[in-house]
C-alpha cells in the first residue's frame, strides 16, 4: 500500500507547483512570454476551480451528493496538467512521434496518480475523474496552442529541475492543503466548523460530526 501513497504524493503541490514554476521559467527564458503567460493563466484557472469547489462544500455543504462529488480531486488535476506538458516540453524539439510520446507518458502517470486517491481513499470516482478532466483541459488547451507558437530553446537546466523535483518528491513532506481549505471555508463562511463527506451523504439530518469527531458542527438544511 505504501508505494500508492508515494505515488499520489506526486500530485501534491509541492510537487506540481515547483514543476509548473519550472515550465513557467522555461516558457519566459525561453523569449516565449505569451505562452509562459498562457500558462500561468491556464494553470492558475485551474486550481481556482478545484479552490473554489472545496470551499462551497467545506464552507457551506454544496455539492453534488448522488454522485458523492465535494469538489474537483487538486491531486488530478495538477496532475493531468503539468505532466503532460512537462513531458512535452522535454521533447518540444524532437521529432513529433516523440512529443506524442511524452505527452502519452505525461497522461499516463497523471492518470495513475488520479487512481491512486482512490486507492488510498481520500476522493470518489467523480471528484478524480473531473479533476483529471479539468487537468487535461488545461495540459490540452496549452499545448494546442503551441502548434501555431513554438517554444524557443531554453536552457536545458529548467527541465532537469522539473526531473530531479519529480524524482525528490517522495523525500518532500506533504502540505497541509486540506487543513488550509478548511480554515478558509470556515473564515469566509463563518461557520465554528467545516463539512465532512461521511455525514453530508446523509439526508434528513440536522447536525454532523466535526473532522476530528469531537464536536458537532453546523449542519445542512
Amino acid at each position: 500500500m505504501n508505494h500508492w501513497y508515494e505515488l499520489t504524493h506526486l500530485g501534491g503541490i509541492v510537487v506540481t507547483g515547483p514543476i509548473a514554476l519550472a515550465v513557467f521559467v522555461w516558457l519566459a527564458l525561453g523569449h516565449a512570454t505569451r505562452q509562459a503567460m498562457l500558462w500561468c493563466l491556464l494553470f492558475c484557472g485551474g486550481m481556482a476551480v478545484v479552490v473554489f469547489s472545496k470551499l462551497l462544500f467545506l464552507g457551506w455543504g454544496i455539492g453534488i451528493r448522488s454522485l458523492d462529488f465535494t469538489g474537483f480531486s487538486g491531486h488530478a488535476m495538477r496532475s493531468a496538467a503539468v505532466y503532460p506538458v512537462l513531458f512535452y516540453l522535454i521533447f518540444v524539439r524532437a521529432a513529433p512521434t516523440w512529443r506524442g510520446a511524452g505527452i502519452a507518458l505525461g497522461s499516463a502517470l497523471a492518470l495513475a496518480i488520479g487512481y491512486s486517491r482512490l486507492v488510498v481513499h481520500a476522493h470518489s470516482v467523480s471528484e478524480v475523474i473531473v479533476g483529471c478532466l479539468l487537468g487535461a483541459a488545461v495540459s490540452g488547451a496549452f499545448i494546442a496552442s503551441q502548434r501555431h507558437t513554438p517554444v524557443m530553446a531554453s536552457p536545458r537546466w529548467i527541465v532537469a529541475a522539473g526531473l530531479v523535483i519529480l524524482l525528490a518528491a517522495p523525500r518532500l513532506p506533504a502540505a497541509p492543503t486540506e487543513r488550509w481549505m478548511e480554515d478558509w471555508a470556515q473564515a469566509i463562511s463563518g461557520h465554528s466548523q467545516p463539512f465532512i463527506r461521511q455525514n453530508w451523504k446523509m439526508r434528513g439530518i440536522s447536525t454532523h460530526d466535526c473532522i476530528d469527531c469531537k464536536r458537532p458542527i453546523l449542519g445542512y438544511n
